[in-house]
């Protein structure tokens, strides 16, 4: 019971290794339900038939949006570190050098704020960047793939799929102290 009430201090770390794990863990079973609701989602006048071994993509549409949130969990030298510690992490998984997947998150991070510009709205930019990495235009009905927007309402159902992705600080710093 005592157990319960004591949090844990971590490490700067051992933050960013229980942050990648969980990330991974969650995409990794999260993803088929994701490609299955983008394939049956009624925004679409064909499915697109995303497979489950296509999460690459939003494997770092996931990264990407969590990594916006660090600056406003931590204070900015903290949230920099961990980041770093992040980056290297996940470098060594994806096998790149880490100035070349700190590049490639730099790319999408870029892409996205593009994409969701002028909205700041971090949930609303990792449903944007889905669209578009998977190509969804070509699925949606005559009107919505001439304008080459999204339909809203398929953007609405991602924002509320997305938002599970997102990590939960509250609840972690609930159990554990930095």
């Amino acid at each position: 019971m005592l157990g319960t009430l004591i949090k844990r201090r971590l490490s700067n770390n051992q933050v960013a290794n229980v942050f990648v794990n969980a990330l991974f863990e969650v995409v990794e079973k999260g993803f088929r339900e994701v490609a299955q609701l983008i394939n049956e989602d009624s925004a679409f006048v064909k499915s697109p038939n995303i497979t489950d071994t296509q999460n690459g993509e939003f494997a770092l549409i996931v990264i990407v949006g969590n990594l916006s949130f660090l600056e406003s969990t931590f204070e900015p030298e903290q949230a920099h570190e961990v980041e770093k510690l992040i980056f290297a992490k996940l470098a060594k998984i994806y096998e790149m050098p880490v100035e070349e997947f700190t590049s490639l998150i730099r790319e999408y991070q870029g892409f996205m704020a593009r994409k969701n510009h002028p909205s700041k709205n971090m949930i609303y930019a990792m449903s944007k960047a889905i669209y578009h990495k998977y190509e969804l235009n070509d699925f949606q009905d005559e009107y919505f793939r001439r304008m080459q927007a999204p339909n809203p309402l398929f953007l609405k159902r991602m924002d509320e799929v997305v938002q599970n992705f997102i990590w939960d600080w509250d609840a972690f710093f609930k159990r554990y102290k930095m």
